[in-house]
């Protein structure tokens, strides 16, 4: 049975991710590395000190991830504040449809938990979840399946019993690695080989995870 569904936020809720690509190749840049959209990639999602250190392994050990990660949070804001926020296509409906056939849900970001409250609520839908949590609010941050694992306690639903809708490869690793069902709903970029096998489905759009409930409910 899926019981539950639990929505990554930037790059499935929000179309963020864009403006963290952009601002990291230019906070990057001004620092003087030879910083890709390539390199910003591999960032979605993932645990600062794994982030880190996989930033000083491709650029060396001057390369100061969380001074550089300072710089792009002022100009994501920056971004934000002149293009605005925008809502992923299709939540609403999904939102509507999940409540309708009592499906709980829930938010399980990277991002920090008052960003997330701010971001949710400008969008309109803070209200329309059940649980909202925080990779800063456990141990590890995804890869790990630490906050998948604390979202699914904050909802009383066992891991198996939940879907985890994702967009990055670090977020699908984080729910396979929980024991929840990912479903990738791909923005910047497409299942890989190494992402392919862990997935559980594959969504063009947000409006296609309600499809992947159907055929469940009706098992």
């Amino acid at each position: 049975m899926i019981n539950a569904v639990i929505f990554d936020m930037d790059g499935v809720l929000i179309d963020t991710e864009k403006h963290y690509n952009a601002a990291w190749c230019e906070a990057a840049r001004s620092a003087g590395f030879d910083f890709t959209s390539r390199h910003a990639l591999l960032l979605r999602s993932l645990d600062a000190r794994l982030a880190s250190k996989m930033m000083k392994g491709i650029f060396g050990e001057d390369f100061d991830y969380f001074a550089i990660r300072e710089v792009r949070r002022r100009l994501v804001a920056e971004r934000l504040a002149h293009y605005g926020l925008e809502k992923k296509p299709g939540i609403d409906a999904l939102l509507a449809f999940l409540r309708e056939k009592g499906i709980k849900t829930a938010v399980a970001t990277a991002t920090p938990i008052e960003l997330t409250y701010q971001h949710l609520a400008n969008i309109g839908i803070k209200d329309q979840f059940d649980q909202i949590v925080s990779a800063k609010q456990v141990p590890n941050g995804k890869p790990a399946p630490d906050v998948y694992l604390y979202a699914c306690g904050q909802i009383d639903e066992r891991p198996q019993d939940c879907i985890a809708v994702e967009d990055s490869p670090n977020g699908i690793k984080s729910a396979y690695a929980a024991g929840c069902r990912p479903v990738m709903v791909p923005d910047l970029t497409q299942p890989d080989e190494e992402i392919t096998p862990l997935l559980y489905g594959v969504a063009k759009t947000l409006a296609d995870i309600q499809y992947i409930v159907e055929k469940e409910l009706i098992r």
